[in-house]
């Protein structure tokens, strides 16, 4: 489906990250799991020394805590080189808390102080930062910007919203309108010949009110799914039916083949309508063409969404039948899949000579004529659709099969809390002498207010970071953002749907800080998850 619209295995790390824009260290394991830290490493031992005076830094030397000269690679934020590691069973925030954040007045003597400027000319001059108000960065100095949205996802031109739900008419539809259409126009010649040209408009009209009575066998499996409070991300008219797009499973075989089931029953019940409309017209008329098309549409579409293979609604009612025989749903899924490629098969070789012998109710034909083409064109096309779909069902179930692997606690990333006065360069010393690879603004409290966005430490020249504080490149942390380290699997995705952003703060359920957990690294374990087998 396009909906909506991989997971990480055991407790492993995801895989290490390799891209140029990475500005961190390369271990993202939660302070938990780690030993505590010592003085081995030179960044530790000038950790203790906080505290002591520092000397003031020679106009255009780097900061203490900044790379070498020699490496000016703009994406360079921490140093190599083996790390120090905190406690296990203790978050390394927590600690950092205490070990680093600067007592309430003595900020000053904790980053480097800026020396008067040189005058314009002078060869260490260099322009003054911007002012807050003016920063090119993602936020403003107050780190109040907006959060980072995604773009809620599109199918086409919206239409409506019965029962809360979007529905959108893809642009494929339109093709498949002017197809109906013509071929549709095609046969009301010989059935109306009086008609003339109009003959289109008429066959356009049922174009638009056979797609209508898809919508209405979409909106059949959309109630459903609401009444089993199941979410619908929306339904889409597109160019061989419709979709309706829902998030969730069935939690039972019963419920599953309900869902599935309602749909070509709704189909069956307006073919019956029709047909009683029908029988209340002449049948030489418009109006009697019209709901003899209908009706004759409408048990095409229930008898073939019945064939008992994915991804139509007949390989979902197998699927619930071997998932209520085996008691497993990927057994279900399994032998659902695998019969809906068989009838993809055969239907690519099937239907052009069931057509061609005249089976269908068509006149037998012996040689190969354009309309034979077509009707092998039109079989490829619909075997297609269901081999892919097959496919699909079996990549979605495997996917969630590994779901409840996916856990917040084993993707977060070890942050250091900073408060927003902060200078970069510092935090990052920080944040390189504790191993970790994010984040975290705090008041004097230290109560987490915002996150530091990864994107934002890359935008920032290296020359630059002793004067940037890190205030300035966070983002304002909002309920949503805040996410259990317990959270997994299903439930894990949902929060993160919930509160669209590229990073999320998380805490125990005692509200201790536990990590920052990045977007990046979830979307990763997916492509993980994909790859594994089952």
């Amino acid at each position: 489906m396009a909906a909506a619209a991989g997971a990480h295995e055991g407790g492993d790390a995801p895989e290490a990250d390799t891209h140029p824009g990475r500005a961190y260290a390369d271990d993202r394991h939660p302070a938990s799991a780690r030993p505590d830290a010592d003085a081995s490493h030179p960044a530790s031992a000038r950790a203790d020394a906080d505290d002591a005076p520092q000397a003031e830094p020679a106009p255009g030397a780097p900061a203490e805590g900044d790379p070498p000269v020699g490496d000016t690679h703009p994406d360079r934020a921490y140093a190599s080189g083996p790390h120090s590691a905190p406690a296990p069973g203790r978050p390394a925030a927590d600690r950092l808390r205490k070990a680093h954040a600067p007592a309430p007045g003595s900020g000053d003597r904790n980053r480097p102080q800026q020396p008067p400027a040189p005058a314009p000319g002078h060869p260490n001059h260099r322009p003054a930062p911007p002012a807050p108000g003016d920063r090119h960065l993602a936020h403003s100095a107050d780190g109040k910007g907006p959060a980072p949205q995604r773009p809620e996802p599109r199918g086409g031109l919206l239409m409506g919203r019965p029962f809360g739900v979007p529905v959108y008419v893809a642009p494929s539809w339109f093709l498949v309108a002017a197809l109906i259409t013509w071929v549709f126009g095609g046969q009301l010649e010989r059935v109306l010949p009086e008609l003339g040209a109009a003959r289109y408009l008429v066959s356009l009209f049922f174009a638009v009110a056979f797609y209508a009575s898809v919508l209405v066998h979409e909106l059949a499996h959309t109630v459903a799914a609401l009444r089993f409070k199941l979410p619908v991300r929306r339904i889409q008219l597109q160019f061989f039916g419709g979709v309706s797009e829902i998030e969730k499973e069935a939690e039972t075989p019963g419920r599953e083949f309900v869902l599935a089931f309602v749909g070509p029953l709704l189909s069956l019940a307006l073919a019956g309508v029709f047909y009683g409309a029908a029988k209340t017209v002449e049948p030489g008329t418009v109006p009697g063409v019209l709901l003899a098309g209908l009706m004759i549409s409408n048990l095409i579409v229930a008898a073939f969404n019945l064939l008992p293979g994915l991804p139509l609604d007949g390989g979902r009612m197998l699927r619930a039948v071997v998932w209520k025989i085996t008691g497993k749903p990927m057994m279900g899924t399994i032998a659902a899949a695998w019969v809906g490629r068989a009838l993809a098969v055969s239907v690519l070789i099937g239907l052009p000579l069931l057509t061609q012998s005249g089976a269908l109710g068509t006149d037998a034909v012996d040689n190969v004529g354009m309309d034979t083409v077509l009707d092998a064109l039109l079989a490829a096309i619909l075997a297609a659709i269901i081999w892919t779909g097959a496919g699909n069902s079996l990549r979605m179930a495997r996917l969630r099969e590994h779901l409840p692997e996916l856990r917040a606690r084993a993707l977060t990333r070890r942050a250091v809390p900073v408060e927003s006065d902060t200078p970069l360069s510092e935090a990052l010393r920080r944040a390189n002498a504790a191993g970790a690879r994010a984040l975290v603004v705090v008041d004097t409290d230290g109560k987490p207010l915002s996150l530091v966005r990864e994107a934002a430490i890359v935008g920032v020249p290296e020359h630059r970071r002793p004067w940037v504080a890190v205030g300035g490149l966070a983002q304002d942390l909002t309920d949503g953002m805040r996410v259990s380290a317990e959270l997994s699997g299903e439930e894990l995705l949902d929060a993160l749907r919930a509160t669209p952003a590229t990073e999320y703060l998380v805490v125990e359920e005692t509200g201790e800080i536990y990590g920052v957990l990045s977007a990046a690294d979830v979307e990763r374990a997916f492509v993980k998850a994909m790859a594994r087998p089952s």
